[in-house]
């Protein structure tokens, strides 16, 4: 068997050094209290389940995705959490179950992948959040957005986009306003996602031609939305998204994308992606949806999820150097007066031990802090 080097990870994985760790903690800590400061309790979900329920709760889509193995204890075969947002889900409607609604949780943890994505080649992947359970209305929406932007703010984003759709367009249309019959609605759903108008037209559905040109910033995009709208098939949806926009301000850019699916599979009538200025690829999404409960019904919520993790690099490197190397003999008291002003303090073992080796930008001399 060929060795494999000590300092090998596997694919999509990597170690965080102390620069890099401490801006993911500040980060997650940053955000984490924004969700708390809006009455957001967290909760900290186990980091394997039963693979069977896990699978379940995901709408067994997701089964192939899963990393599984055989538990030594149960025999049972486990599975590692590729989304936290479903163990939340878990918690709400049965450890939580008898909890006055509507419900706020928060969440912050690691999940794993089991393979890359384009866009994304790790693996193990910081995902934090929050769940609103017991409304999916206009106002539970507009919370959540809000909340979302706030906690990236938070952890010092800027010029941040969120992008607007709306996950059941096609199904609302084709229920009266732009008939189709039911075996066309997942390919008309499809190719309104890949923004193909020929595929739209070889399906004989031409009427929904109009809605991918309904696309772009925000106030132009739902007048042309407002114009397809026959019969008022969709003035709530409209009235909705004008309010959730409105609720934000000028805190953000809003742009609409009403045909937009992918990753919106399993949301309700709202979703949204938010997306800052410098990232490639979302920092996050989210919207309504539904918890299947134990007794077979369904509970309806509103929330978002955000991978702050292409963050993280960026913050470290702008970090300013605040260690300060404290020579032999400086007294307790004072170094405990230079970390009450914010200073990382540095002290010095022996005499060998200088501030350039040990990474301080600054040095305790006469009492206060000096370039080095």
């Amino acid at each position: 068997m060929t060795s494999i080097s000590p300092d090998l990870l596997p694919e999509g994985f990597r170690d965080r050094l102390p620069v890099q760790a401490e801006a993911a903690v500040r980060v997650a800590r940053a955000m984490l209290d924004v969700m708390a400061s809006h009455g957001y309790g967290r909760v900290s979900p186990a980091i394997a389940e039963f693979e069977a329920s896990l699978s379940a709760r995901s709408g067994g889509a997701t089964r192939s995705s899963l990393l599984r193995f055989t538990d030594p204890v149960s025999g049972h075969t486990l599975a590692l959490r590729g989304d936290i947002t479903v163990q939340v889900g878990r918690i709400a409607t049965t450890r939580m179950a008898d909890a006055p609604r509507p419900l706020r949780l928060c969440y912050h943890g690691q999940i794993l992948r089991l393979r890359a994505r384009q866009l994304r080649p790790e693996r193990e992947i910081t995902q934090l959040g929050a769940e609103l359970i017991g409304n999916d209305g206009v106002a539970a929406a507009s919370e959540i957005v809000t909340v979302a932007v706030e906690a990236l703010e938070a952890a010092g984003v800027k010029d941040i986009t969120v992008d607007f759709t709306l996950p059941d367009l096609v199904e609302t249309l084709a229920a009266k306003a732009l008939p189709l019959s039911p075996d066309k609605i997942d390919a008309v759903r499809s190719e309104l996602d890949m923004k193909d108008a020929g595929g739209l037209s070889a399906l004989g559905a031409d009427a929904y031609l109009p809605l991918l040109a309904a696309t772009g910033p925000f106030a132009e995009a739902v007048k042309k939305l407002r114009a397809i709208d026959a019969g008022g098939a969709l003035a709530s949806r409209i009235g909705a998204l004008e309010a959730i926009a409105e609720s934000l301000g000028d805190r953000a850019t809003i742009t609409l994308d009403p045909t937009e699916r992918h990753g919106f599979e399993y949301q309700s009538w709202f979703g949204f992606t938010l997306f800052a200025k410098g990232y490639t690829a979302a920092l996050g999404r989210g919207g309504t949806y539904a918890i299947a409960r134990t007794d077979g019904g369904v509970e309806v919520a509103t929330g978002f999820s955000l991978y702050p993790d292409p963050l993280i690099d960026i913050i470290a490197e702008k970090d300013e150097n605040r260690r300060l190397f404290l020579p032999l003999g400086t007294l307790a008291s004072k170094a405990a007066q230079m970390r009450s002003e914010g200073w990382i303090t540095v002290a010095a073992l022996d005499e060998a031990d200088n501030a350039e080796a040990l990474d301080c930008a600054f040095m305790l001399k006469s009492g206060r802090a000096e370039p080095v």
